[in-house]
């Protein structure tokens, strides 16, 4: 295996770039899709939350296609980087398409509609975000870089999250009916035409360097490597509990932030907290962290965190937004720190996997370790409208009812809590450590040079 340079600033703010894309589609979904399909479109929370759960399923089942497809491109400029070009426009030209369902339609056509337009968003996200996860795998191999790359991504996406709140939270807020939808269009089209733009930049900033010795596996070698890959499943149960809390975190604050807290304003600060305060303080901590007791420790570190945070959330009382906010302060902490580490960790099962059986394969690593992912936002993502659904409901009521009150609660708090249990139970049967790590690059680099 050739030494290669350091990452070099340009190379890991590149990177990152490439998820503020991303985000333009999919932060959009996270925070406002439920909502706007429930209270702009008209179209029920039941059938919404059943609706984005099977299409967040087809989607994680297009990750595994994805996967597969990319493990056999090879084009002059990698494997990985062309399809930041190739996918970019479709994928942004439906993130327009699945905030503008037609106000006049009936309400079947309206779901149907929704279903269409969202399945093809997701079909078109994960030929571009396969890819874009992939490249952290061939751009270095040292764990303090991967995390410096993670931890970039972080970063990106929490600014994100954080600027559409900021932007399109009060007009959500404030505006209503035919003229928010035209707002939500006008939005989404300024996105994407940016979105490409970075897209663009991190294909040019970013490379691919690790070796592969073969180049295009069997389907057969790809899936014996993908299932005796002990630490890539381990790891993938452990991002699904994960996602599920963080995603029904997400779905649930512009509801907090109206119903409990009464003042929809709050969801803005909401969002802040949990996106960039969380990041701000984690990302800075990660690589430092990562350094000096490793990756698996400071993920358990942050689990217990967000247990903590999240469990102290839902016995705050509606009437302390001091204690609320510092609850969410805490929380919001521990959810970055592991979904920083998470995307070096992820990294990490792909030499496992080579070391294993020889095959290299980041593509459907990747796509297998995101299929999960995204049954965990599927779940997190539709518990709250389940939950609200079966506590009695009303779209844009002044009040809501006791019972709708602690569904909000639980979707906010509950079901994240409960979820980063698990994930904390689970990672410590997490056996690749960084030690562990070291031990099998150097394997793979000496049985390269014995051939």
């Amino acid at each position: 295996m050739n030494e290669v340079r350091p990452l070099t600033w340009r190379n890991v703010i590149g990177f990152g770039l490439g998820d503020v894309a991303n985000n333009f589609a999919f932060a959009m979904g996270a925070l406002f899709l439920l909502n706007y399909y429930t209270d702009v479109a008209g179209i029920s929370a039941a059938a919404a939350g059943t609706m984005l759960a099977a299409v967040r399923i087809y989607d994680a089942v297009m990750d595994i296609v994805a996967g597969r497809v990319i493990d056999r491109t090879s084009t002059r400029w990698g494997r990985f980087r062309p399809f930041l070009l190739w996918g970019s426009l479709p994928l942004m030209l439906l993130s327009v398409a699945v905030f503008s369902v037609p106000a006049s339609w009936d309400a079947t056509d309206k779901l149907i509609y929704a279903y269409v337009t969202y399945a093809l968003l997701g079909t078109a996200y994960s030929f571009v975000n396969i890819p874009y996860g992939s490249l952290a795998t061939v751009m270095t191999q040292q764990p303090r870089e991967r995390a410096m790359l993670g931890a970039s991504r972080t970063i990106m996406a929490a600014l994100t999250f954080s600027f559409l709140a900021l932007v399109l939270g009060p007009v959500v807020r404030s505006v209503s009916g035919a003229e928010l939808q035209t707002r939500l269009t006008q939005f989404t089209l300024i996105l994407a035409v940016m979105g490409l733009g970075f897209y663009f930049f991190c294909f040019r900033s970013t490379r691919e360097v690790v070796e592969r010795d073969v180049e295009r596996p069997a389907l057969k070698e790809s899936v014996g490597t993908l299932f005796s890959n002990q630490p890539l499943l381990i790891l993938c149960l452990i991002a699904l509990c994960v996602l599920i809390g963080y995603f029904s975190m997400s779905a649930s604050a512009m509801y907090f932030a109206r119903y409990v807290l009464g003042d929809p304003k709050q969801f803005v600060s909401i969002i802040v907290i949990t996106s960039l305060f969380g990041t701000l303080v984690s990302a800075p901590l990660v690589p430092m962290m990562v350094g000096r007791i490793g990756k698996k420790k400071t993920f358990l570190f942050g689990l217990s965190m967000g247990v903590l945070g999240f469990l102290s959330l839902y016995f705050a009382p509606a009437s302390s937004k001091i204690w609320i906010f510092f609850s969410l302060s805490v929380a919001a902490v521990g959810v970055m720190i592991p979904m920083t580490v998470m995307w070096a960790l992820e990294a990490d099962t792909v030499e496992y996997g080579e070391w294993k059986t020889g095959i290299r394969i980041e593509g459907l690593t990747y796509s297998f370790f995101s299929f999960t992912r995204k049954c965990g936002q599927a779940l997190g993502g539709s518990i709250p409208a389940f939950l609200l659904a079966a506590s009695g409901y009303i779209p844009n009521a002044a009040e809501q009812s006791a019972g709708a009150l602690l569904s909000i609660q639980q979707g906010i708090a509950l079901v994240p809590a409960i979820a980063f249990m698990l994930a904390f139970i689970l990672m410590l049967f997490y056996p690749l450590t960084d030690q562990r790590h070291a031990e099998l690059v150097q394997e793979i680099k000496d049985r390269r040079l014995r051939r």
